[in-house]
């Protein structure tokens, strides 16, 4: 173990969003894996969806400072360290539920933390770098986010822009994730690059990307098409597609809800698309499987989508904006198309040229399995887990 000590006991904290996504699939997912392993997992979950919106002045002074630094928050994840001797408390999400002061009730028992960047919350007060329909860094590498206020970024309420401004000033300005944050766990290296800039220390960022619970193996369906799968949202780049799709028409297959499910409705209604809505996991699953390709058109950063991963382990290749993390998990010609974001000329050039090119998308369907077995297994995903599980331990007992 190199002078290491091994991991036996891990406590989990997260906070669930009000809707359920990604994020808490991946908390359960790392569990039920270092279950597996024989490693004990403990869990705090906080629930944002038991948050109340305040009724008067002080009932908003009081969610506000709470969701900078929670008592009860602290005395929770305390009571479980104590209770289970944990060696390490791994963090997800404390956004808003929870609030840093959990940090505090690991650091005050010595106990190292490790934190997952599931987005970009540390260097952006609303976690997705993105504003007014393009990427916005306008935060990064800022002591006071103050744009993500003038902006009313979260939520379009200055207010809430405001409590979540102030929580990410007060905790840089008191060391809390400089100095109370053993290892960061970050999942690709474009996202470990934006954190640095944001002033996240770079010795302390580890990239483990995201991996699959279940590996339902490479597919050998017929393909047809190509597939979307996610949220209808401006950001996932949509209207790009539906643009894409006008000049594609009937190759397009879209599954989803959300704001801009009208506009997909309109696209179904003129042929330009097949529109399925939401699905069960399991449908959309089987779709990807079936699809010649996945595209995602994002004109956001991404962090690390499931579906990309549930489209390379069933063998199907990927056509991705050359934007943020995406450009990283695809790879031009080996596992995917990659094209500009925002550009549904040729969004739709890539899209024509896979469904008349079936044996190239195979052979990149073959590269993308391979990358997925080389680098988003759960087996290499529990080996990067307990090393840096390891590195934490070993950083605070030295």
């Amino acid at each position: 173990m190199n002078g290491r000590r091994q991991v036996a006991r891990v406590l989990q904290v997260h906070a669930r969003y009000r809707q359920a996504g990604g994020e808490d699939e991946v908390v359960a997912g790392e569990k039920a894996l270092l279950e597996s392993a024989g490693i004990d997992v403990r869990q705090v979950i906080f629930d944002n969806s038991e948050l109340r919106e305040a009724e008067s002045i002080v009932g908003d002074i009081r969610l506000a400072a709470s969701a900078i630094w929670s008592r009860s928050a602290y005395r929770r994840v305390g009571e479980a360290l104590d209770a289970h001797r944990s060696q390490v408390v791994h963090v997800h999400n404390t956004f808003a539920a929870a609030s840093p002061s959990v940090y505090d009730a690991a650091v005050t028992r010595r106990v190292p933390v490790v934190q997952t960047l599931h987005n970009y919350r540390l260097v952006c007060p609303v976690a997705t770098a993105f504003r007014d329909g393009q990427p916005c860094t306008d935060c990064v590498g800022r002591a006071v986010p103050w744009p993500g206020v003038l902006h009313a970024c979260v939520r379009g309420s200055r207010a809430q822009s405001l409590v979540v401004a102030t929580t990410l000033a007060v905790h840089r300005a008191r060391g809390t994730y400089s100095r109370r944050i053993d290892v960061y766990v970050s999942l690709t290296e474009f996202q470990r690059g934006l954190m640095i800039a944001g002033g996240v220390p770079a010795d302390r960022i580890r990239v483990v990307p995201n991996f699959l619970v279940r590996d339902h193996g490479a597919s050998d369906a017929a393909r047809v098409g190509v597939t979307f799968a996610g949220r209808l949202a401006i950001e996932k780049g949509i209207s790009v597609l539906l643009e894409a799709a006008s000049l594609a028409p009937g190759s397009v297959s879209v599954i989803g809800d959300g704001p801009l499910a009208p506009a997909a409705e309109e696209a179904k209604a003129s042929g330009h698309i097949r529109y399925h809505g939401r699905l069960p996991r399991a449908a959309v699953i089987d779709e990807v499987r079936r699809s010649i390709a996945l595209v995602m058109p994002s004109i956001w950063f991404e962090g690390f989508p499931l579906v990309v991963l549930e489209a390379y382990a069933s063998g199907t290749p990927v056509i991705a904006s050359g934007i943020g993390s995406l450009a990283e998990l695809v790879e031009d010609g080996a596992t995917g198309l990659v094209v500009d974001a925002g550009d549904a000329a040729g969004l739709a050039d890539r899209i024509r040229w896979a469904v008349q090119h079936p044996v190239e998308m195979q052979s990149m369907g073959r590269n993308a399995r391979r990358r997925y077995e080389s680098r988003y297994s759960s087996e290499t995903h529990l080996a990067d887990l307990i090393e840096t599980y390891e590195t934490a331990i070993a950083g605070t007992a030295s």
